[in-house]
């Protein structure tokens, strides 16, 4: 006889079972829950602390520009801005910073140099007054265009790392280098008061004249050792990064002179 009371749609042990029901599976996804939510916290507070950093670095340039101007440099009459820790990469810094301290090194050589022909010509020295009068050139002539031709270019070369610029380095840094070495030798009627001129002041006991002129030339040695040592490092930099006259010119021909006065 069959047995009708048998339902069977009654469920079995197996279906009965909820995964859900397991005490241990609340706890275990509350957990990866956790984990995860703390994860994307600390992710946006990081990214809020870079966005407060960032925005306090820009406050910081804008209040500088609005303190100084568009133009900060030179500090007696400023024409351009100059700032190496606001536009030169933190890396290349140090090296921007030495090769601006060389340029001052030769502006203040310069004066010297004017100083010592002055003494020169007022202890009689054969062609003083050339000497002095190519010195008053120099003094002039040479601090500008070097900063112009050979330190503003390497400048930007390092902030934009366009190959444009330094070519334009390469070119009047080398011109640079050989004009030290004429300024160290000290020809009269030359305008320097280097070495020749140095010891012809002291063997006539010519003291002001030859310690000037002994300084003048320590000066022109400084800079002209401290550019030559620059010059190769930033050669090695320059083919490191792969910079090329065809890049150059290809530069050249998209920016035009344009691009050695403009800044970013």
């Amino acid at each position: 006889m069959t047995d009708y009371t048998h339902n069977p749609f009654a469920s079995t042990h197996s279906l009965d079972t909820n995964p859900f029901d397991d005490p241990s599976t609340p706890t275990q996804y509350q957990s990866q829950t956790s984990a995860a939510e703390a994860s994307r916290l600390e992710e946006i507070r990081r990214r809020e602390a870079d966005l407060e950093r960032r925005e306090q670095e820009l406050n910081a340039k804008a209040n500088n520009l609005r303190r100084h101007g568009k133009a900060n440099w030179p500090p007696f009459f400023p024409l351009i801005f100059h700032s190496i820790k606001d536009e030169i990469p933190e890396a290349s810094q140090p090296l921007i910073t030495r090769l601006y301290q060389l340029w001052l090194v030769l502006f203040l050589t310069l004066i010297i140099n004017m100083v010592a022909c002055i003494f020169i010509l007022l202890a009689g020295g054969e062609e003083g007054g050339r000497d002095l009068g190519a010195s008053i050139g120099y003094l002039f002539l040479i601090s500008v265009l070097s900063f112009l031709l050979w330190y503003r270019p390497i400048y930007n070369g390092y902030m934009k790392e366009q190959s444009l610029y330094y070519y334009f380095y390469f070119f009047f840094g080398g011109f640079h280098l050989l004009f030290s070495v004429y300024m160290i030798i000290g020809v009269p009627s030359t305008g320097a008061a280097g070495l020749i001129r140095t010891i012809q002041m002291f063997t006539k006991h010519y003291w002001a004249a030859a310690i000037l002129g002994l300084v003048a030339t320590i000066g022109w040695l400084i800079q002209g050792l401290g550019n030559a040592y620059y010059y190769r490092q930033i050669y090695a930099h320059h083919t490191a990064a792969g910079h090329t006259m065809e890049k150059a010119k290809a530069e050249l021909a998209t920016h035009g002179a344009k691009a050695y006065f403009t800044r970013g």
